[in-house]
């Protein structure tokens, strides 16, 4: 059975999902179709249904659960690793955080985790653009006049790279999403198709499972997969993303990471309208 799949180029999913594209493991009979695209890509897609599996933000989650149902592996969840709110001048010391509602903030994706935890944050900011998250650092540095004070939220790699790009951290938006819940943030999730029987599902979870492990039982070896799609990036900066966004939750939700995406999904405007599917998120439990 040949399963389209889609995930990002970034160093944590293709970490993950390395052994099972690459023919390092026994796949159980079934094969996949990659496609790598970004997150935003991947949400929208997966708001249509394209995907038979797909890597999405949870913050998306609502719109496509008509179509998804989350895996328990293969996710991307944790504490300290929430999105960052940066700008091009510094929070005066001692200072609130500027208020919003004058900045054009960049932002990674209308239906991504990091629009949400933003606008969890500042729900009054109105001037709102949406970019592909590896553009957010160019427009704040050259940024027009016209955009007047200009912020942005930045995700995955730009974590490990705005500082040295002479740009400075407003507020860590995880942080904020932590102190109020004390659940970990949940990134992203791994979905497969609601209308698959339960045995696919399962042989699923544990493929992408297995695959997970026998990546960190091969660490800290860089996979060439990795590296190959990782482009100009340091391997420094390749290693401190897998550090950050691979670990437990990525092999196991548990209970604790499927609250935290039951929590996201409740406080989440769309997800008001999913209340009635909120309890059928997850494939059953393994």
């Amino acid at each position: 059975m040949k399963l389209t799949l889609g995930f990002s180029p970034c160093p944590n999913d293709t970490f993950i999902f390395d052994a099972l594209v690459n023919g390092k493991m026994d796949t159980k009979g079934l094969s996949f179709e990659v496609v790598l695209e970004d997150v935003q890509t991947l949400n929208e897609w997966a708001i249509e249904g394209k995907l038979d599996v797909s890597k999405v933000s949870c913050g998306a989650l609502p719109l496509m659960l008509q179509h998804y149902v989350v895996l328990q592996s293969g996710g991307a969840l944790g504490k300290g690793v929430g999105p960052l709110l940066i700008s091009g001048q510094p929070a005066q010391p001692g200072s609130d955080i500027p208020n919003m509602n004058d900045y054009t903030i960049a932002i990674p994706g209308e239906n991504t985790t990091a629009h949400l935890l933003f606008s969890l944050a500042f729900p009054n900011a109105k001037k709102k653009i949406f970019k592909v998250f590896n553009e957010i650092e160019d427009f704040l540095l050259h940024a027009p006049a016209a955009a007047g004070h200009t912020a942005g939220v930045i995700i995955h790699e730009n974590r490990f790279t705005y500082q040295k790009r002479g740009l400075f951290k407003l507020m860590d938006l995880g942080d904020y999403w932590e102190k109020r819940t004390g659940y970990p943030i949940p990134l992203g999730g791994i979905v497969t198709r609601r209308s698959f029987s339960p045995e696919i599902q399962s042989k699923l979870n544990a493929l992408i499972r297995q695959s997970v492990e026998y990546a960190f039982g091969n660490y800290p070896l860089l996979p060439p997969y990795v590296v190959q799609h990782a482009q100009e990036m340091e391997e420094e900066v390749m290693r401190r993303h897998i550090d950050l966004y691979v670990n437990q939750y990525s092999i196991n939700l548990g209970a604790d990471g499927r609250k935290a995406v039951k929590r996201f999904i409740e406080i989440n405007e769309q997800g008001k309208k999913a209340a009635g599917m909120i309890n059928d998120i997850f494939i059953q439990s393994l």
